[in-house]
C-alpha cells in the first residue's frame, strides 16, 4: 500500500522538475534562432509540461496515452537540442538521462496500472494488457513519429516562415495524427477487471464488447501452459499469458478485420496478457477466484 502511494508522486516530481532539468539544453537549442520560432517554440514545450503534469495529477486512460507520447518526445526534443545547439556537457547529460528517466516510467507496468484505475469504481481494479507484439516491432513507433513529431515540426516551419512546406506538412500530419492518437488510445483502454461479480475482459482490440466472467462460473485463472489450445486473445503479447479455464462457454463477439459487427462465438477457455500477471493471480486469489 505504501508503494501505491509513493509511486505517483515520484512521477509527478520526476515531470515536475524537467524544466530545471531539461531547460539548458533546451534554450541552448533555441539560441539564435528567430524571436517567433523561441516563442512558439517554448509556447509548445511549455504546453506538453503543464498536460504531462496535469496528467500525473489526475490518472486517467486518457493522460495515459498523452503522457506515452509526450515523455518520449521529450527525449527527442533534448537530442534535437543538442544537434542544433551547443549546450554544456553538464546539461547535456543531465537533460538527456532525466528525460530517459521519465519515459521509462512512462511505459513501466505499474504507470499503466496507476493511470487505468483513477476513473475506475472503489470495489474494481483494472490491470492493463500487454501491447500487441506485431505492433512494438516498428508500426507503433512509426505512428508515434508522425502523431508526435509530424506537427510540431508542421508550426516550427510555419514559425520560421517556411510556409508551403510547413502548411503542407501540418496538413498531412494534422490530419494522420488525429487517427493514430486515437488508435493508439486504444492501446490505454484495454485491461482485466476484476468487479464484485467476477472478472471482465475489456480488450476493444479482440472483444467487440467487454465480456463478464462471472465468479462461480470461473474454474481456473492460471498462468497458460505451453501446449493449451484455448482461445488465444493474447494479440502475440511478449510475457506470461494468463488462462481462464470455465465451467461453461461464455458467448462473445470477437472483432474481425474487415467485419464490423465481429464474429459471435463462444469458449470455456482463452488466454490474456496482463503486464502484471503476478499481481492479477493474487488479486484474484483474495477475491475467491481460483487460482490454479
Amino acid at each position: 500500500m505504501t508503494g501505491r502511494r509513493v509511486f505517483p508522486w515520484v512521477l509527478r516530481v520526476v515531470w515536475a522538475l524537467l524544466p530545471l532539468t531539461a531547460g539548458s539544453a533546451l534554450a541552448a537549442g533555441l539560441d539564435g534562432r528567430s524571436g517567433p520560432v523561441q516563442l512558439v517554440a517554448a509556447i509548445g514545450l511549455w504546453a506538453g509540461w503543464a498536460i504531462g503534469l496535469l496528467a500525473t495529477l489526475v490518472p486517467h486512460p486518457l493522460g495515459l496515452t498523452a503522457w506515452r507520447l509526450l515523455a518520449p518526445g521529450a527525449v527527442s526534443v533534448v537530442a534535437a537540442a543538442v544537434i542544433a545547439g551547443d549546450p554544456s556537457t553538464p546539461a547535456v547529460v543531465v537533460g538527456l538521462v532525466w528525460t530517459a528517466g521519465s519515459a521509462a516510467l512512462a511505459f513501466l507496468p505499474e504507470t499503466g496500472v496507476l493511470f487505468v484505475n483513477g476513473p475506475s469504481y472503489p470495489n474494481e481494479r483494472r490491470y492493463p494488457l500487454r501491447v500487441p507484439g506485431p505492433l512494438v516491432l516498428g508500426p507503433l513507433p512509426l505512428a508515434w513519429a508522425v502523431a508526435g513529431a509530424g506537427p510540431a515540426v508542421g508550426i516550427m516551419l510555419l514559425a520560421a516562415t517556411e510556409w508551403v512546406v510547413g502548411a503542407i506538412v501540418l496538413v498531412l500530419t494534422g490530419a494522420a495524427a488525429v487517427l493514430l492518437v486515437r488508435a493508439m488510445h486504444g492501446l490505454s483502454r484495454r485491461w482485466v477487471v476484476f468487479v464484485p461479480a467476477g472478472l471482465v475482459l475489456h480488450d476493444p482490440m479482440t472483444l467487440a464488447d467487454p465480456v463478464l466472467f462471472p465468479r462461480k462460473s470461473i474454474e481456473s485463472l492460471r498462468p497458460a501452459p505451453a501446449d493449451t489450445d484455448s482461445l488465444d486473445l493474447t494479440q502475440r503479447a511478449a510475457g506470461l499469458a494468463v488462462e481462464l479455464v470455465l465451467r461453461e462457454k461464455v458467448p462473445m463477439v470477437l472483432v474481425k478485420p474487415g467485419n464490423r459487427a465481429g464474429e459471435s462465438g463462444a469458449s470455456a477457455r482463452l488466454l490474456f496478457t496482463p503486464t502484471r500477471p503476478g499481481q492479477v493471480l493474487a488479486d484474484a486469489s483474495t477475491r475467491r477466484i481460483p487460482v490454479g
